[in-house]
């Protein structure tokens, strides 16, 4: 059974039946690493994909005769303060790392519309990286078994030999 190991511009192919148990299970546990860090980078990004998709909606619920209104602006994530709506096409949108962008209410939409589609690209891309790696690993553990079903047999069959040698010799 030979898998594909991909790394960063190159395919090598590993026939994996030619591998040591140890080597097998050494290539599993650098897998299942890799998956776990592709677990939390997908859960990260299905975070950011569902702030940008409530900011967006939140903009979307803002009407016309909201001004002067009082609200509940953020200032982390757990902490509000009581505001007053004083401009409807006028946002301050937070783009990360400190740095804020004014924005008109439909470019603001607009904005948050593109982060959700790239966001969304990014988990596609790497869900297709976590399949792929899925079944290398699969394929690493399946191997892995067949090489320890066997040495398991064999370790039997030399005990019934042992035994066998053994009440012939008695």
């Amino acid at each position: 059974m030979a898998a594909t190991a991909n790394a960063p511009g190159k395919a090598e192919m590993i026939d994996l039946t030619k591998l040591s148990p140890d080597q097998l299970m050494q290539i599993k546990q650098e897998f299942e690493q890799e998956m776990s860090n592709i677990q939390d980078s997908l859960s990260t990004l299905h975070s950011c994909k569902a702030k940008y998709a409530g900011s967006k909606e939140a903009l979307e619920t803002f009407q016309p005769d909201w001004e002067n209104r009082q609200i509940l602006v953020p200032l982390t994530s757990s902490m509000y303060v009581p505001g007053r709506v004083k401009d409807l096409n006028n946002f301050v949108i937070d783009i990360g790392t400190g740095y804020y962008i004014e924005k008109d209410l439909e470019g603001s939409k607009d904005y948050f519309k593109r982060r959700v589609e790239y966001v969304q690209e990014q988990i596609e891309k790497i869900e297709k990286i976590h399949l792929q790696k899925t079944r290398f690993l699969n394929s690493v553990i399946a191997v892995l078994e067949l090489k320890q079903a066997a040495a398991t047999k064999m370790l039997q069959a030399q005990q019934q030999q042992q035994a066998q040698a053994g009440t012939t010799s008695a």
